[in-house]
């Protein structure tokens, strides 16, 4: 090789390599990236809900009627204080403001605390979870049906366990691939499952369960005595006003409390009778869910009580307002692990469990089913061309035939670069040691043929028969 004929092309050989090492393999030069801030569990939470204050404050995704309800209760005691305090303060007592005061603290801060707070809301499982409590339910079908034989099958919906010697169905939720314990529910708005589910309330735009419940009920409890506690002293301003300068005149003088009258009349009725139904629920230890349902009407029997009940309405009520409160399960400000083994997911998106998933991991712990490179021309050595890496390294011999829905085998440019390749070959012809002409600058003209000159000839021949033959055999190999 010449100096000045080989050095260009090596280079720029060489150069190639070096460049192309480098921008396909960014995972070796990982102090160059930034590292990206740790998430909260809140920022990827999966159910339906809105997240403010770094995750502080939890509400439902439809608010809309709970700033109604904020607006009526400021609005309408807004004016109580504005224009009614003064006179009723003036001509029958102080402190008239300072019990509205009170009770209007007490219902704002009640409905904050209902409104932004976790009812109760149960983790879903993690695919791991899911995987194992569905395999467990798939053997327990297996031993129940007298066969083995694997196959995806549908978990049962339900479980029974005894509470207190009554009967009661645990229901899996397909939505958190969980069985939800006594008393839960999933709620379809905020699509979670919430432990000792009530009902789903817009007027405070969130579920009310096992962990608002009893914030729930001094709400709508306060909310009913403010509300009759400003319509009586409404009443009362208009009255003493129309003794002095009569009726019409005293409308004239104090329209906010015609505003604050009429409000309060239509709204005292809804909200002292839903304040009456819950103290009914409260003192037999009861949801609104289960008495809706008919859960322990005697109607389903004679047998059929409530499991939850204490038997005495006091000490239901001490259990349901005076309980410990427990904390949340979810953990909505934790950080999320980044070390944490999360399952790969299938290239078609569908979570696999049971044995699919056992399938899964028989392909990652075997080799040839796992994806591999596709083989292109490129890769494939040529006599006289130098070669980045080992031709056809990843099929060795003895290894057994791939699948044939294995991409790299299958891919229709791969096999279409093998037939192409294998046609330019077929049309070769090799040259005998006479017939081969001298390399330019190694060899003279007019000189013999010596016995190495021979040699190197016959080695290059048997290269290019033996890459002829590794060709045909990856294209059989491929057709089957």
């Amino acid at each position: 090789m010449t100096p000045g004929g080989g050095s260009g092309p090596m280079k720029d050989c060489e150069y190639s390599q070096i460049s192309t090492h480098s921008s396909s393999s960014p995972m070796e030069s990982p102090h160059k990236k930034k590292k990206a801030a740790p998430k909260r569990k809140w920022e990827v939470f999966p159910g339906r809900n809105k997240f403010f204050c770094n995750g502080r404050i939890m509400m439902a995704r439809q608010t809309g009627v709970f700033y109604l309800t904020l607006v009526l209760i400021l609005v309408t005691s807004g004016l109580f204080f504005a224009f009614d305090c003064p006179y009723l303060s003036e001509k029958i007592t102080p402190a008239i403001p300072a019990i509205g005061g009170i009770l209007f603290f007490f219902v704002t801060g009640t409905l904050l605390r209902t409104s932004f707070s976790d009812p109760g809301v149960l983790p879903r499982a993690t695919p791991d979870e899911a995987a194992d409590l569905e395999r467990q339910i798939g053997n327990t079908e297996d031993i129940a049906n007298g066969s083995s034989s694997g196959g995806y099958r549908p978990p049962p919906r339900t479980k029974e366990v005894i509470i207190n010697g009554q009967t009661v169905k645990l229901k899996y939720c397909f939505t958190c691939k969980i069985f939800r314990p006594p008393r839960a529910s999933h709620c379809s708005l905020c699509d979670n499952c919430v432990e000792r589910f009530d009902h789903h309330c817009p007027w405070v735009g969130n579920c009310v369960g096992k962990r608002n419940y009893r914030f729930f009920y001094m709400f709508i409890l306060s909310l009913s005595f403010l509300t009759v506690f400003i319509f009586a002293f409404v009443i009362t301003h208009i009255i003493l006003r129309s003794q002095q300068t009569g009726f019409l005149n005293a409308l004239k003088d104090s329209p906010a409390s015609v505003l604050e009258a009429v409000v309060c009349f239509f709204s005292v009725w809804s909200i002292v009778g839903l304040s009456g139904f819950h103290t009914y629920l409260i003192s037999s230890n009861q949801t609104t869910n289960e008495d809706i349902k008919g859960s322990w009407s005697n109607k389903r029997g004679k047998e059929n009580y409530n499991p939850y009940s204490y038997g005495n309405i006091f000490t239901n009520c001490c259990a349901a307002l005076c309980g410990p409160i427990s904390p949340s399960l979810i953990d909505r400000r934790g950080f999320i692990q980044p070390d944490t083994p999360q399952p790969a997911a299938p290239s078609n998106g569908i979570t696999m469990y049971g044995a699919t998933q056992s399938q899964s991991n028989m392909a990652a712990a075997t080799p040839l089913l796992q994806s591999e490179p596709s083989i292109t021309s490129e890769e494939l050595p040529l006599p006289g061309k130098t070669t980045i890496g080992p031709p056809c390294a990843t099929l060795t011999l003895g290894q057994p035939t791939p699948p044939s829905s294995m991409p790299n085998l299958t891919s229709e440019t791969g096999l279409t670069d093998m037939i192409r390749l294998k046609e330019e070959h077929e049309g070769h012809q090799f040259l005998t040691p006479e017939e081969a002409p001298s390399p330019p600058g190694m060899l003279p003209a007019g000189s013999p043929i010596t016995h190495s000159h021979t040699m190197h000839i016959l080695s290059l021949a048997s290269q290019d028969s033996l890459h002829e033959d590794s060709v045909r055999g990856l294209v059989k190999l491929s057709s089957v």
